[in-house]
Parts: C-alpha cells; structure tokens; sequence
C-alpha cells in the first residue's frame, strides 16, 4: 500500500522548511539595508547593483548542477554543504570592512542558497505524493512566503531598535541585518546531520552528469543574466552578451542531442522539455516571481528614499501581505485539489488587478491615506500570491520523471533566477531614474513592469487549462529517466 506519508516526512519537511526561511529571509531583508550599507561603506552605484543582483545570478548558476547531484548522488550532505557555505557568506557579508566584500559575500550565499532549495524540493517530491505533496508544497511557499514578506520587518527593527547590541549602533546597525539568517543556518545544519534521511537515487541505473551540458547552459545562463548585473559602463556592452546567447543555446541544443543518441541522460531531459505543463508552469512561475519580488523592491525604495520613512515604518506596511499569504497558502492545496489549474489563473488575475491598483494608489491617493491604500493592496497581494505559488508548484513539479526531481525543481528555480535578476534590474532602473530620487510616479513605473510580468504569467497558466481538472490525489504515472 502507498502512503502518502513515509515514516521520517514529518522531520524533513521541518528541516525543508528551515532551509527556506532561513535563504529567503536573508534576501528579503537586504532590502531594508542597502542605503545604510551606502552610507557606511561608502558604497556606491556599483557595487550597490552587484549586491542586489549578485545573489540572484550565482543563485540561479548554482540550481541546475545541484539538482542533478542530488538526483544522482542523494541530497543530504548537499542541503548541509549548501547551508554551510550559505552561513559563510552571512559572516563574511556581517563583518565586511569594505563594500565590494559585502558583494562577495552575497555571490557565496547565492551559491549556498542555490545548492540548498533544488534538494529541498526534490526531498519533497521524493517523501510526499498526492495531496499530501501538494500541503507540503503549501507549507514550503508559506513558509518561504512569509520569510520574504517580514524580512523587511526584520531589518527595520534591526535598524530601528536593536543597531546598538555590541557596539554595533548607528550607521553599522546593517551588520545585524546581514547576520539575522545566521542563527537559523546553524541550528538547521546539526539537525540535518542527525534528522535528514540520506537519500538514494531513485532510478536504478547510475545518472550521468552531463559536465558539458552544464557547462554550456551555465555560460548561456551567464549571457542573459550578466548584462542586468553588470553596472553601467562596466564590461561589454549589453548587446554583445545577450548576442552570444543564441550560438550557445544551438550548441547545447546539438550536444544534448548528441548525448542522448550515446544512451545517456541529457540536462534537458526529454520528459521535462517535451512536458507542455512542465514548461508552461515553469513560465508561470517565472514571471510572477520576478513580478513580486521586483514589486517589493520598488515598494521599499520608494517608501524609505522617497518618502523617507524608518525601514521600520515602512516595513509595517507590508507586513498585511505576509498575514494574507500564510491564511492563503494553508487553504491552497484544498482549492487546487478542487479545481486545478483554474484556480491559479484566477488568482494571478486578482493579484493583477491588486498591483494595478496599488499603482493607481501610489499616483493619486493623498499622502494622509498612502499608508492605508498600500496596507490594503499588500495585504489583497499576499492573499493571492498565497493561491499561486503553491498550488503552481504541485500542479508543475507532478510532471517530473522518477530520478529527476531536483533537476525539475531546478529548472523552476532557475527560471525564476532569471526573472528575478533581469526583472529586478529594470524596475530598480526605472525607480531610481528620478534626478530628485525615488517619487510617486518612478516608483509607479516600476511597478507597471511588474504588471506587464503578472499579464504574461496568467496567459501561460490560462494556456496551460486544455486540460482541466482538480490535481490528482494519487501519484502520476512516471517514464523513469535514464
């Protein structure tokens, strides 16, 4: 008989969930943080966009190798190796002296972060099925979700109340930020050595890695993604990168091919790029994660350099949203299980139609009822961003083969890397492009690309409802991978 709860989930889930806090808390609360790390260290344009964008580009570099590890080797000394260099950065970011080091230090998380989360899903896929799968899911997007929506709060309390433990008062309060994900990385390590089961591949036959594929489809990652880090004037010029892109991509494609017809398992594993609902929730959640963490982003710039309020204040705003999002995110899987696919687009449109108006809020609403206005859109935001990203996750993680569950897991993270990275780089443009710094209307057209972002994820979930129905209860039928 199958359960769809092996003996042991209960303590994975917890340490999946550690992990998941503990990574996007981290890069929720930089936010807060960066016009005080301009101030202390001196930093400037530069460097401010290597520490923005870094950790998404090395994040993203790092998904697909670890996914394939994990599938071929097991995933537990990769989660505790991925959350040790993660803490290492955190130090390292803590205790920087000089700003370019700050930036160092968020390249290593990023590649912490991107070896721990393609074993935190694949150890999901691999312990859950069904409906039980799809709460666990669930639980990993609250978690994550709430995370990214207080780290604001976090570090604005950081800033605000607590900058002056240990001597570390006035402008050096941002170190305390930087350090808030540490205490839960070092918690989380000796209870995934004691707790975290080693898992074995699943497929039978050894799986092979593919160096030059991923080596290939790194180098393509780095051509589309390096052009939205690099600052202006540094490195070639934009057109240059992204016109390397499609000779590497048409390489890759023919030595994948070439890989396959060897009897190999190529990283463009067939069953995942032939899978119509595979590639279009992948689109889907690319582009609505690019989309809010890009909103937050304009969000808090405008708020604390345009408005300028305490992180703290400015925190309090959207801390509605991560209310809205945990109730959501724990009712998600009954909605999905009930109406499948429908469900997301619907939710994406409301989550439209949210961000919309909190653009009609930022250009026309009083200063004495700004506040009020965006409270009631985050906290409208969270509730459907809550009905999304889980939900998205099952429906598109189901159509992973046996043996490749964190290389599907990260192909949807690196989508979402790649969102983040380009996404976060223009609406950072478009929002600091004011010579007056952040206003109302800068700000507004930030969040207008965020809008257009939301418009293309709910087209591909619509496209993705030929075939309808609730998310099966039992695990899908799977074509091992080779």
């Amino acid at each position: 008989m199958t359960h769809d709860r092996p003996p042991g989930a209960r303590s994975t889930l917890a340490l999946c969930l550690a992990a998941a806090f503990t990574t996007l808390l981290d890069q929720s609360v930089l936010n807060t943080a960066l016009p005080a790390i301009r101030s202390s260290l001196d930093a400037g344009p530069a460097t401010l966009q290597w520490i923005i964008a870094g950790y998404s580009l090395t994040f993203g570099l790092a998904l697909i190798p670890a996914g394939r590890l994990g599938d071929a080797y097991g995933r537990k000394w990769l989660f505790i190796a991925g959350m040790g260099v993660f803490c290492l950065g955190s130090v390292l970011g803590g205790t920087a002296t000089q700003d370019w080091v700050v930036a160092v230090a968020r390249l290593l998380q990023g590649v912490g972060a991107g070896t721990v989360n393609p074993q935190v899903l694949g150890l999901i896929q691999q312990h859950f099925t069904g409906r039980e799968r799809t709460r666990a899911l669930g639980a990993y997007a609250t978690v994550g979700g709430i995370a990214g929506v207080i780290g604001p709060l976090v570090g604005g309390t950081l800033l605000s109340g607590l900058g002056g433990i240990g001597g570390l008062g006035g402008a050096d309060g941002w170190r305390w930020v930087l350090l808030a994900s540490l205490p839960f990385g070092l918690l989380t390590i000796p209870a995934a050595i004691v707790w975290l089961p080693q898992s074995r591949p699943v497929t039978a036959r050894r799986v092979s890695l593919d160096l030059p594929g991923i080596g290939l489809l790194a180098l393509a990652t780095i051509c589309l993604l390096l052009p939205f880090v690099l600052p202006a004037g540094q490195g070639p010029p934009r057109a240059l990168w992204l016109l390397a892109l499609p000779p590497l991509l048409a390489l890759l494609i023919f030595w994948e091919r070439r890989y396959t017809g060897l009897g190999r398992t190529p990283i463009l594993l067939p069953a995942l790029t032939r899978s119509r609902s595979f590639t279009l929730g992948t689109l889907v959640a690319m582009f609505q994660f690019g989309s809010s963490l890009s909103a937050s982003l304009a969000l808090t710039l405008f708020l604390q350099d345009g408005l300028g309020w305490t992180p703290l204040r400015a925190a309090l705003v959207t801390l509605p949203s991560a209310l809205g999002f945990a109730v959501a995110s724990s009712l998600s899987w009954r909605v999905v299980s009930r109406y499948g696919r429908i469900s997301v687009v619907w939710a994406l449109a409301g989550s439209l139609a949210t961000l919309t108006g909190t653009v009609a809020v930022l250009l026309w609403a009083p200063e004495r009822h700004l506040a009020l206005g965006l409270t009631l859109t985050q906290l409208l935001l969270g509730i459907t961003n809550g009905l999304i990203i889980s939900p998205n996750q099952a429906l598109t993680l189901a159509h992973a083969p046996a043996g490749a569950a964190g290389l599907a897991a990260g192909f949807l993270q690196v989508s979402q890397r790649i969102s983040a990275t380009v996404c976060t780089a223009a609406v950072a443009d478009l929002a600091l492009s004011a010579a007056t710094g952040v206003t109302r209307t800068s700000a507004a057209y930030g969040l207008t690309v965020c809008c257009a972002m939301l418009a293309l994820s709910a087209t591909f979930a619509a496209l993705d409802t030929r075939q309808p129905g609730p998310l099966p209860l039992t695990p899908p039928v799977h074509q091992k991978a080779r």
